[in-house]
C-alpha cells in the first residue's frame, strides 16, 4: 500500500460508536459530541484505518486515493 489516502467521516451518519477508535487510535478521534473524525484526513495507507472504515457499524468513513478520488472503502460496485 503505497498510495496517499483522502478519509473522511460523514458525520452525519457516524453514530459515535468509537469502533474506529479502537481499531486505529492514532488515526481517529471522537470530538465533544461524540463524533468520529480523522486526526490527518491525507494520511498514507494503512491497513488499520482500513480495518476501522470496514468494521463502523454504519459505514460513515469513506476512504479515496488522494489525487484521483478513486475509491478505496467502500468500494465502488
Amino acid at each position: 500500500m503505497g498510495d496517499r489516502w483522502q478519509v473522511e467521516v460523514d458525520r452525519s451518519v457516524c453514530i459515535g460508536s468509537a469502533q474506529c477508535v479502537h481499531q486505529a487510535p492514532d488515526a481517529f478521534r471522537q470530538d465533544s459530541v461524540m463524533q468520529s473524525h480523522p486526526v490527518d484526513p491525507e494520511t498514507d495507507a494503512n491497513e488499520r484505518i482500513l480495518e476501522a472504515a470496514e468494521g463502523c457499524p454504519v459505514e460513515a468513513i469513506m476512504i479515496t486515493v488522494l489525487g484521483t478520488g478513486e475509491p478505496v472503502f467502500p468500494p465502488e460496485d
